[in-house]
């Protein structure tokens, strides 16, 4: 009870609640039986600074407002990156035998016990907020910081052994650097990519400095430079965890690592390949063990929602999704086979490569090199009695008539091709030379898709847009000129950048009885798409403004993924 009034003292000294409410919260307690502090969390009555501080001052512990040049870096790797990102905490300083350490759950004895167990020192707990400890862990554990000790002892021993490596080639030189820097290096420099919620991760030779650069949210973004003494040694290092041959240096290999990684299952594809200067690596992360495939979660507009879910109701047919590689194709698709993956039904599909297994589809990879390709493996499918099948993508006349010939003859059939737009999905399949009532018989609809980097909602501000901006936006929608537009300032969450995340937009072509009969009748891609605007698609240009306006992304990204052109 004395704890509870201390707590009540406190909110009412810092004018965290006014007495009517604080009232309200005690009588609420009174009738649950719940504690003053889940009350107050649960019915969102102070933010994370307020909760977290409330929490410090009823068990007498010190609130920090803790940033990340308070935190001692050589302190900070008192424990490991996985164990501060786990429980949310980053030893600040060590005072003799007194270890201080930033939590955001200071009550946890559990956590407590592991750091005194691992550091031998005796924890002294500091309350801080979840966010601040993130920013810390992440400044202090990224990549830059954790390799620095790496790259400064590879480029001391450079220097150690500089006039007798003057005369030595590029391997001889990198045979002095140590497979534990060398190890340390790879490792961080993966880990810190993951983190950073990046695809892909390059490797590159470059003089005097070998590159390493992530493709975040589809942007490749500078991180670190190795020394090119190392550049061998990396590479080695790397196609012996993807078993690829390190002997083999003139031909391209491919290969792969399984990692896990703070819980989560990661299978890395690493691909080599020799250019001027050495071999550069590209390793393309995929998660394994995270639920990416509903259509709710991916396809958010509730109009373009329901055109995909009728699209698939038919039981035959075909559903082509085009856009540049990396658009998010593959994805959208496999989210329209969760949606269709009953017990009911034999789903199959056809890839180069598989990169996500799915339960209970059967999955199929293609190899052109030995002869295994789509339209070969195409035709097995078709003996396996399937009622939905996907293809990978259609590249050829001879893909094309085997999945043709397979909606004509009562499967769904989902592929994909690179066109710009919905209605140049049309002209493709009839210039590999399918015929156009063919392709009318069998299409329910065509799909352009891209993706747009969404504004990061930590530093998310309005602005007044300039006259040039209006111009963009009333061309494309006719909307009024009171409008708000929003972007990012930049922040330590997105990398300053202004963006954090992406998703996609969508021109969703439906196929009508006039559209049908236009296909027959071989008319352009502009009628065609003249006539389902007319019926009520919207275009690229026009879904990616809407998201503009609604403030998800800016009209600069816009304008980098679409044309905005007039129609």
């Amino acid at each position: 009870m004395q704890k509870q009034d201390h707590t009540i003292s406190y909110i009412l000294k810092e004018n965290i609640l006014d007495e009517e409410t604080l009232q309200k919260v005690l009588e609420e307690q009174e009738a649950s039986g719940q504690s003053l502090i889940s009350i107050l969390k649960k019915n969102n009555l102070v933010d994370e600074e307020q909760f977290t501080k409330i929490i410090a001052a009823s068990n007498k512990i010190e609130f920090i407002n803790l940033s990340p040049d308070m935190v001692d870096s050589m302190t900070a790797h008192m424990v490991t990156y996985e164990m501060a990102n786990q429980h949310n905490m980053i030893p600040v300083k060590k005072e003799d035998n007194r270890l201080l350490v930033a939590m955001s759950a200071p009550l946890n004895l559990a956590v407590r016990d592991q750091i005194e167990i691992r550091t031998a020192c005796k924890v002294v707990p500091l309350a801080a907020t979840p966010d601040a400890i993130t920013q810390a862990i992440r400044y202090h554990f990224n990549v830059q910081n954790v390799t620095r000790q790496s790259v400064a002892s590879m480029r001391l021993k450079e220097d150690r052994y500089k006039d007798e490596l003057d005369n030595t080639e590029l391997e001889d030189k990198s045979s002095r650097v140590t497979d534990s820097l060398i190890t340390k290096l790879v490792s961080s420099i993966i880990t810190a990519a993951i983190d950073a919620r990046a695809s892909d991760i390059h490797i590159e030779p470059q003089e005097p400095d070998m590159r390493v650069r992530y493709r975040i949210d589809g942007i490749l973004r500078d991180e670190i430079n190795v020394p090119s003494s190392a550049q061998q040694e990396m590479v080695s290092h790397i196609k012996i965890l993807a078993e690829m041959d390190i002997s083999e240096r003139r031909l391209p290999q491919d290969g792969h690592i399984a990692l896990e990684h703070n819980g989560h299952d990661y299978d890395l594809r690493v691909s080599s390949l020799p250019a001027v200067g050495g071999e550069k690596i590209v390793i393309r992360i995929l998660d394994k063990s995270i639920n990416r495939w509903l259509l709710d979660d991916i396809v958010t507009s509730p109009d373009d929602n329901r055109k995909f879910r009728e699209l698939v109701k038919n039981p035959y047919g075909m559903l082509l999704l085009t856009g540049p590689t990396g658009c998010g194709k593959t994805t959208t698709l496999y989210s329209v086979l969760q949606l269709l993956n009953t017990p009911e039904r034999n789903i199959v599909t056809v890839e180069d490569p598989v990169e996500y297994c799915l339960d209970n589809i059967t999955q199929v990879g293609v190899k052109p090199v030995t002869g295994v390709t789509f339209a070969s493996t195409l035709r097995s499918v078709l003996r396996q009695d399937p009622d939905i099948i996907l293809v990978g993508e259609i590249r050829d006349l001879e893909t094309a008539e085997i999945a043709i010939s397979a909606a004509l003859t009562g499967h769904l059939v989902l592929s994909t091709l690179h066109t710009n737009d919905a209605a140049g999905a049309i002209s493709r399949l009839i210039n590999l030379g399918i015929q156009p009532f063919l392709v009318a018989s069998v299409l329910l609809g065509t799909v352009a898709q891209r993706l747009i980097r969404t504004i990061c909602p930590k530093c998310k501000q309005p602005y007044t847009p300039s006259s040039e901006e209006l111009e963009q936006l009333f061309a494309s929608c006719g909307r009024g000129k009171s409008v708000q537009l929003y972007r990012g300032q930049g922040c330590d969450s997105c990398y300053h950048t202004g963006y954090r995340g992406r998703k996609a937009i969508y021109e969703i072509l439906c196929v009508s009885h006039e559209t049908h009969k236009m296909i027959v009748e071989a008319s352009s891609d502009d009628a065609i798409k003249r006539q389902t605007i007319a019926e009520g698609m919207k275009t690229l240009r026009k879904s990616g403004v809407e998201e503009v306006l609604n403030g998800v992304t800016t009209l600069e990204e816009l304008t980098r993924v679409v044309d905005m052109r007039l129609e």
